[in-house]
């Protein structure tokens, strides 16, 4: 394949002495993340950037498609793991040992160790649990292998002082570039409002669930069929936003097949890629699980309720763990509309700050690493706080 990357194809170059960037998505999830982060390399006619998806390991074909439709030179992995960069932007460690040049590992959902706890089949009382950041994920043969590990929050700094003590020179407490951009979205609401369909004194209501079978939507088949049932649809504007790992393991047909009756009700979701943050901006409600996008959610004030027990294991002190603690909970099966009306008041400045400790910095601290590393010096425009784009809903 043809490479603006490297020497081989110099010959066919328009612009010749560019720095290469190399992005390595390994996921839809860490896509949309690094996606965050090209913003701050735009304009800069020094640089070249190229696609890769990290194989063979876990591959889903929305991997895939997903990359192609960013419209950049996507590299073949086999050409990919060959090549020497300037610069690598990974969304997880996969492959990263593979290529050549200093590597950015950023982290997608709420960050490094926000999540729940997971213990392994069979895992004894005493298991520990894993929050990537331990040796095993960020060193390889007492070697870091990251030349900067971006955290969102000092919390997250203290945990790799614990547990990975040696990593600690590496780490660069950055903020949280996508709660900055949901921020920076929140004074265009009506837009997002208007481009939902939302008008007038409708209200809408936003469901959302991550992947795996403790989910909303993987405990709760029915769950788009229960809120459609009992929401009105003359007050009601109900659109669902599901995990990017729904969708590549599942499929997009198989998705759509399940919900077919659900969009004759009125449903209508956003891409898996993009489109729940300006969700989130413009709703009234929002109904969700232990995910981060509901702690996103609670971050810039949205009402939530939360489905499913009290009782799953988080990862105490979390943003999903202090929420968990202090909103509403809905059980499908039991009347919603009340709930919706009379809820109660989550703390969104304790989820806020638990979610970044660098708010609103994110894009320069991010921007001035990758200079950094680079060796160039950074250009000398703002570092621009991009409010999201307008969502486009999916045909139904």
């Amino acid at each position: 394949m043809r490479s603006p990357i490297g020497e081989q194809d110099r010959h066919w170059s328009t612009r010749l002495g560019c720095k290469s960037v190399l992005v390595m998505v390994p996921h839809m999830v860490a896509g949309t993340r690094l996606l965050d982060l090209l913003p701050l390399l735009e304009a800069d006619h020094r640089l070249q950037v190229a696609f890769t998806v990290p194989e063979p390991w876990e591959s889903w074909q929305a991997t895939h498609d997903f990359v192609r439709a960013q419209g950049a030179v996507v590299l073949p992995w086999a050409h990919a793991r060959r090549g020497s960069y300037d610069l690598v932007l990974a969304g997880s460690t996969r492959g990263i040992d593979e290529v050549t040049g200093p590597v950015v590992l950023v982290p997608h959902g709420g960050g490094f160790a926000q999540y729940r706890r997971w213990r392994p089949p069979g895992a004894g009382g005493d298991h520990q649990p894993v929050l990537n950041l331990d040796a095993g994920k960020l060193l390889r043969e007492g070697r870091v292998r990251a030349e900067a590990i971006v955290l969102t929050h000092d919390d997250e700094l203290a945990v790799l002082k614990e547990v990975c003590p040696r990593a600690v020179p590496a780490a660069v407490v950055a903020g949280n570039i996508a709660f900055d951009r949901l921020c920076a979205s929140v004074p265009f609401r009506e837009h997002y409002r208007r481009a939902l369909g939302v008008a007038g004194e409708r209200e809408l209501v936003v469901v959302t669930s991550t992947w795996s079978e403790r989910s909303a939507f993987g405990s709760h088949h029915d769950l788009f069929e229960r809120v459609l049932a009992e929401l009105p649809p003359e007050r009601y504007r109900v659109v669902g936003a599901l995990h990017p790992q729904i969708w590549s393991h599942h499929g997009d047909w198989q998705v759509r097949a399940w919900l077919a009756d659900c969009f004759r009700a009125g449903l209508r979701l956003v891409p898996p890629d993009e489109g729940w943050r300006a969700a989130l901006v413009a709703a009234d409600h929002v109904i969700g699980d232990y995910g981060s996008v509901s702690t996103y959610a609670a971050g810039i004030g949205a009402p939530v309720l939360l489905t499913g027990s009290a009782e799953a294991p988080l990862l105490a002190g979390s943003p999903a763990d202090v929420l968990a603690r202090q909103a509403p909970r809905w059980r499908p099966g039991t009347p919603l509309a009340g709930l919706l009306t009379d809820r109660a008041a989550t703390d969104s400045g304790a989820v806020r700050h638990l979610l970044t400790s660098r708010p609103g910095q994110a894009g320069a601290i991010l921007r001035r690493t990758m200079y950094r590393l680079l060796d160039l010096a950074e250009p000398a425009r703002a570092v621009p706080a991009s409010p999201v784009p307008l969502p486009r809903l999916l045909p139904s």
